[in-house]
């Protein structure tokens, strides 16, 4: 049996699952989960549902089918043009189209990270995200914005839900089949790219099958088709291989749906997931003996993810020195829980598209089928910078707008100008009457106390209290006005221990 915690719990370690699980929250917040107890806050976890969520961009609500209409008013402006001008005219409607694409993705991007800040449902959104991870599928190639939404309310219905489900529902989802090439597949060219990595990353891990069982596995997934029009997904006999495959020692005239089912079957993915969601939540290379009792439980429950992680967030390891305040923060989890710390409502969707951009975390554009490098992956010189000013930008305590954008913009004097204006009008300022009281400010060591519990979730070190009381100290003057409170919390959220959670 794997050894689970009593009902006894430290507020730091309520703050520690309320981290971890979702994307942090303020101190009152923290306080009220304390209070339901480790059990009662786990449930409470594993059971909230979303009562406002943040709307979603109004193009998500139309029918698919209306791009019919939009393709016969496209092509209704080709009749009587030369070839020359049919050709201008093909290359101004593909920018444009370009052009709505990534408007489209940007505004997606923005609604799922304020949805991450906003949401009374933590734990689904954090899955969602390790969902994302595990399946990933980039805007870069699907460029049908619609899909990618689909595809996130996906994750989000099986967010804590079933695997396997999840698993054959993704196999015949649209936008993971045009990502992996599994619409283009038939038995005279069968593709093997969603194939490999249905085995490779989503389902067994690298050295759990031979190339063999790939090619199979390939031929078993030709026939299905995906109409970009419209979305709809369905199965043509005559393009499928009908013939035996063999996957894993089983033979038959599998389709893909039984490729899923096969591997389902196999002990070895409910350790690999297992292992996988453990390292999301704790910490990286488990112990042998806890992967087992992890692993062996998921497999047995047929692949729920409540009894999982239930027992995750109730083991003594979740709550051990090596996994309390240990993990680099991802630049979604850095981003959100900034503003859930500082109480701000909402981010900007130019704020959220360049900052991320910046820090390599950006939504529907993972780097690659692997999804993205986590851990020490995420800081080096120039992101730590980002987040230095970007924190600095957040609080009104300084900051450079250069230093959170990307690509051209950063380069480009007007431009950066011009944006960084953009950003600072958009983005709201703490309320740091609120946050630091005024009889707060009265006593240094409490103030330096309280924001940084609300800024770490846990017990100052000596080195770190010393260094803000001090700060605190030479601040202040008569009066310890807003403008220092915010220094004095930029000064904590540039510290390297402020990256941790």
């Amino acid at each position: 049996m794997m050894a689970e915690l009593s009902n006894d719990w430290t507020i730091y370690e309520a703050a520690h699952l309320l981290n971890r699980a979702g994307f942090g929250g303020t101190p009152s917040v923290i306080e009220d989960f304390h209070q339901m107890g480790r059990h009662g806050a786990v449930d409470w976890l594993l059971e909230a549902k979303e009562k406002t969520p943040v709307s979603p961009p109004a193009w998500t609500k139309e029918e698919r089918g209306d791009r019919l209409a939009e393709l016969r008013q496209d092509r209704a402006q080709f009749a009587g043009l030369s070839v020359k001008e049919r050709e201008e005219m093909r290359r101004k409607l593909q920018r444009e189209r370009q052009q709505e694409y990534r408007k489209q993705n940007r505004s997606l991007t923005g609604w799922w990270v304020n949805r991450m800040i906003q949401t009374d449902a933590p734990l689904v959104e954090k899955m969602a995200l390790f969902w994302h991870d595990h399946f990933p599928s980039s805007s870069q190639k699907v460029r049908v914005p619609q899909f990618l939404y689909q595809q996130n309310a996906l994750f989000r219905k099986e967010a804590l839900g079933n695997f396997g489900r999840l698993t054959h529902a993704i196999a015949e989802d649209p936008a993971m089949m045009i990502y992996l090439d599994s619409s283009q597949s038939s038995k005279k060219k069968p593709n093997e790219n969603f194939a490999r990595e249905l085995m490779e990353l989503f389902t067994l891990g690298e050295g759990h099958y031979t190339e063999e069982d790939i090619k199979g596995a390939a031929r078993a997934f030709t026939g299905y088709r995906v109409d970009r029009l419209t979305g709809k997904v369905s199965f043509q006999q005559r393009l499928w291989d009908e013939g035996d495959k063999t996957i894993l020692g089983q033979t038959g005239p599998f389709k893909g749906q039984d490729v899923v089912k096969i591997l389902l079957e196999n002990p070895r993915c409910g350790h690999y997931l297992a292992e996988k969601i453990w390292e999301f939540f704790a910490y990286e290379n488990p112990e042998p003996e806890l992967l087992s009792r992890l692993g062996n439980g998921f497999f047995k429950v047929g692949y729920e993810l409540k009894p999982l992680l239930r027992k995750i967030f109730l083991s003594e390891e979740f709550y051990s020195p090596r996994a309390m305040h240990s993990q680099i923060k991802s630049p979604l989890s850095f981003l959100a829980m900034m503003y859930r710390q500082l109480e701000l409502g909402s981010v900007p969707e130019a704020v959220v598209f360049q900052v991320l951009q910046q820090l390599g975390q950006l939504p529907f554009l993972p780097p690659n089928v692997a999804g993205w490098d986590w851990g020490r992956a995420w800081v080096n010189t120039n992101t730590l910078l980002t987040r230095y000013h970007f924190a600095g930008l957040v609080t009104g305590a300084g900051g450079d707008p250069k230093m959170v954008m990307s690509g051209q913009m950063a380069n480009n004097a007007k431009a950066s100008a011009f944006l960084g204006r953009a950003l600072q009008r958009g983005m709201t300022r703490p309320d740091f009457e609120k946050l630091a009281p005024r009889e707060e400010r009265e006593d240094i060591p409490k103030l330096v106390r309280n924001l940084g519990f609300r800024l770490f979730g846990a017990p100052l070190s000596e080195k770190d209290r010393v260094a803000f009381e001090s700060y605190a100290k030479a601040k202040k003057g008569v009066v310890f006005t807003n403008t220092e409170v915010a220094e004095l919390m930029h000064l904590m959220m540039s510290t390297p221990t402020y990256q941790l959670t």
